[in-house]
């Protein structure tokens, strides 16, 4: 779900110092500028080529976590994910296989977006044992965490909607607490405007965040993204959809959908927000 931010002081002379950046890291990888910059929230892209292959030179401010980028882009190593060519993670610097900017999946039609990117959750889902526990935390880490403050911040908050909403969550929380299954990679911010087409026309990912636990964790997180776009009675049907594209649970996966909405929803009304919070209680109701 979303967040906000706002610049630093160190971000902003990160910003000031971009363009010597660019050239810095130009004459360090033998990279030839071939294109206009784009930028996201958080790390300018430019259009490069190195010994005549098209790349993607990729800096990020101090405070991004570049380090954990590659190294799930390591972990995947180009299936489903964009390659890596060339990293300084501690410096704020990759280079990365060129991708299309202006194809990517948020473009295309729901009966085309959501199946693909199911298949996509469903081709990162692989296992993740103990070789990747360091340092990369489990999908229920947040789960075990937040449902006992749940109810302390909706009385803080007044009591803004139905307690029974609370309830539920905690139900949910059970069922994902519950068991012992294997964990499989997740790409915990997995949306549409992050896939996008290669040279050769195949669906990548770009800033994958590695955890290992439940796939079915990213479901209403990819649903999200394109609900507005959905009616009230759509909601299920695109719901089960990207369940059954993505080889999910259905059971674990509406669990997982109630209690993301429901923290989300608090702490959207925790912190302001204004759009958010109806649409959570939107898309609870059409998963009810």
């Amino acid at each position: 779900m979303p967040r906000w931010w706002t610049a630093t002081t160190a971000e902003q002379r990160w910003l000031t110092d971009l363009p010597r950046l660019v050239d810095s890291w130009c004459a360090r990888w033998c990279l030839t500028v071939d294109g206009s910059p784009r930028h996201g929230s958080n790390a300018l892209v430019v259009p490069v080529r190195r010994a005549g292959r098209p790349a993607a030179l990729r800096l990020a401010p101090p405070a991004d976590d570049v380090a954990a980028l590659s190294t799930a882009l390591e972990f995947w190593r180009g299936h489903g994910v964009v390659a890596e060519l060339d990293a300084d993670p501690a410096a704020g610097a990759l280079l990365l296989d060129r991708l299309d900017p202006d194809r990517a999946l948020t473009g295309e039609p729901l009966a085309v977006a959501i199946p693909e990117i199911g298949r996509i959750a469903r081709r990162l889902a692989v296992p993740a044992g103990d070789d990747v526990a360091a340092g990369v935390g489990h999908t229920t880490d947040d789960v075990a965490t937040l449902t006992p403050l749940q109810r302390p911040v909706w009385d803080r908050l007044g009591r803004p909607f139905d307690g029974g909403v609370l309830d539920r969550a905690a139900d949910a929380a059970a069922v994902i607490l519950a068991g012992d299954r294997d964990p499989v990679a997740v790409n915990a911010d997995l949306h549409f405007d992050q896939v996008l087409r290669d040279g050769d026309g195949r669906w990548c990912v770009v800033d994958p965040v590695l955890r290992r636990g439940d796939a079915e964790r990213t479901a209403v997180n990819v649903l999200w993204h394109r609900v507005d776009e959905m009616s009230d009675r759509e909601i299920p049907r695109w719901f089960d959809v990207l369940v059954d594209a993505a080889g999910l649970d259905a059971g674990l996966a509406r669990a997982w959908a109630v209690w993301r909405i429901t923290d989300y929803r608090l702490w959207g009304l925790e912190h302001g927000l204004t759009q958010d919070p109806p649409r959570c209680a939107r898309l609870l109701d059409a998963l009810r």
